[in-house]
């Protein structure tokens, strides 16, 4: 019975081992859960502004419930503001200078005469200039369900004409994952290797 039993347990364990799926690859995401990002206090907001750059790329279905996703998004981000100082020394000098001298002395006479001019001009200004400069990051890696990393990217931005520093990062990340998923998913697939054919055996045969 004990041998029975054992050989049941065994079966079901191979039966269980053959349905599981294989493990998906960048060309076949279909539903993705992104996570809480590591970093600083502004990385929950670029966690969100990730999903809804991803949402209007079509690219996926962007779930809440991580034990439906195909593959999950980690990593973390960062947001930082900064004043950066710049001074600025203008020096303007202007100098001219003559002079002209005689001297002659005996006993009985003696003349002198002696002529100098200089002018100079020196101005110094020194101006400071503060910047205000606001920069994110982000470094980002999809996993799927077995934990191995099939795409990752890092992205950074001081801002950009029409978007702020942090929505211009998410936008990165997007149109690198959309250019990454589109030619995965329009890499051909690997050719099946044919099986041998009757025909085939008896040709090895002969």
């Amino acid at each position: 019975m004990k041998t029975i039993a054992g050989l049941l347990l065994v079966t079901f364990a191979l039966r269980a081992v053959e349905r599981k799926p294989p493990p998906c690859e960048l060309g076949a995401v279909k539903r993705v859960y992104v996570e809480q990002l590591g970093g600083g206090q502004s990385s929950d907001q670029m966690r969100d502004m990730i999903i809804s750059a991803m949402q209007k790329s079509a690219l996926f279905t962007i779930t809440e419930n991580q034990d439906t996703a195909d593959a999950i998004i980690r990593g973390s981000a960062d947001d930082k503001t900064f004043t950066e100082d710049h001074n600025l020394t203008e020096s303007i000098g202007v100098h001219a200078g003559t002079g002209d001298g005689s001297s002659s002395n005996n006993y009985s006479s003696g003349t002198s005469s002696k002529k100098s001019v200089s002018a100079g001009v020196t101005n110094n200004e020194t101006s400071r200039i503060e910047e205000r400069r606001h920069e994110a990051s982000a470094a980002l890696r999809m996993v799927n369900t077995d934990g191995d990393v099939i795409w990752s990217t890092t992205q950074e931005s001081g801002g950009a004409k029409f978007r702020g520093a942090m929505a211009d990062v998410a936008d990165k990340i997007t149109r690198q994952l959309t250019v990454d998923v589109r030619k995965a998913r329009s890499a051909p697939a690997h050719a099946e290797t044919p099986s041998t054919t009757p025909q085939n055996d008896r040709t090895m045969r002969q």
